[in-house]
């Protein structure tokens, strides 16, 4: 018995020191904003007449519903131009024949997550222009973030303050802003000097979408949709990370551990993720390749 107990109180402590190194206490569904207000899957999947079953067919598509039965209205959306920022990626969503044909699958996703987060065409639907999170104290004062893009502040029609996404945005190897990775057949590999260390320090956790042979960047490179608050990790993928396997805690649907409310000052993970793309400005880029992550 007593031996019973004590194998019993090693797998729990062992239990609780892995919880540990993961730091995350998920109180709520994963699905977070995505619940769409107690609408739940069907907000975005109508599971019977798309947009027409959801009282959301503003614009009358004819089509509603017929790609990945989208209960959201995107006929508003169809062949729109958006420009987005560092200095203007222009990119035009599909026609209503592309996205009912299935011609650009990456870019559809793009007009699927505009028809709730367009502040231009789409207005009206899920969106109420602010966070679903609490915000941490790291954020300051400022407790609501703009979520309507393209009308969050900068013109209405414009999204040069969004980050580039779409079938233009392209992501490189090589470059003084660039990882020395390898790319091929729009994957990328961190297999350079700096991006492998990279990848073990941290993990790459992105999920760049081939077009044309090219890895480019949409809304789903960056965020899972379905998952808002904690992300899983194994040692051993997302390229070697060194970060003990279990669940860490994110924010804002990003695919990676990304904590601002760590309530460590120097804690580098939101830096982190932001670096998986953008190598210039890692640690290991610029002689400093023995500094990990920090939670």
């Amino acid at each position: 018995m007593k031996k019973s107990l004590l194998i019993l109180a090693m797998v729990l402590a062992c239990a609780a020191f892995v919880a540990a190194q993961a730091g995350v206490v998920v109180t709520q569904d994963i699905l977070g904003a995505h619940l769409n207000y107690g609408r739940g899957c069907a907000a975005c999947h109508a599971p019977h007449s798309g947009a027409w079953g959801n009282g959301a067919n503003r614009s009358g598509d004819a089509d509603a519903g017929q790609t990945i039965l989208w209960g959201q209205d995107v006929g508003r959306l169809y062949g729109q131009t958006i420009t987005t920022g560092n200095g203007g990626t222009i990119e035009v969503l599909p026609t209503q024949a592309e996205f009912v044909a299935n011609t650009q699958p990456d870019v559809e996703g793009l007009l699927t997550c505009l028809s709730c987060h367009d502040g231009n065409w789409a207005q009206g639907a899920m969106m109420q222009n602010q966070v679903y999170e609490i915000l941490p104290a790291t954020y300051g004062t400022y407790n609501k973030i703009p979520t309507l893009l393209g009308n969050d502040g900068d013109g209405v029609g414009n999204y040069l303050a969004n980050h580039p996404v779409g079938l233009n945005a392209i992501i490189s190897c090589s470059g003084s802003y660039n990882w020395d990775c390898s790319e091929a057949n729009g994957v990328i590999t961190m297999n350079g000097a700096n991006s492998s260390l990279f990848a073990q320090n941290y993990g790459f956790f992105v999920s760049p979408k081939a077009w044309l042979n090219n890895p480019t960047v949409q809304c789903t490179t960056c965020h899972n949709q379905h998952i808002m608050n904690e992300v899983s990790v194994t040692t051993g993928k997302s390229g070697g990370t060194k970060l003990a396997t279990g669940y860490y805690a994110t924010m804002f649907f990003v695919r990676a551990p990304y904590n601002p409310a760590s309530g460590t000052a120097r804690s580098n993970q939101t830096a982190q993720f932001c670096r998986e793309c953008h190598g210039g400005e890692a640690n290991e880029s610029n002689g400093q390749g023995q500094i990990g992550t920090t939670f």
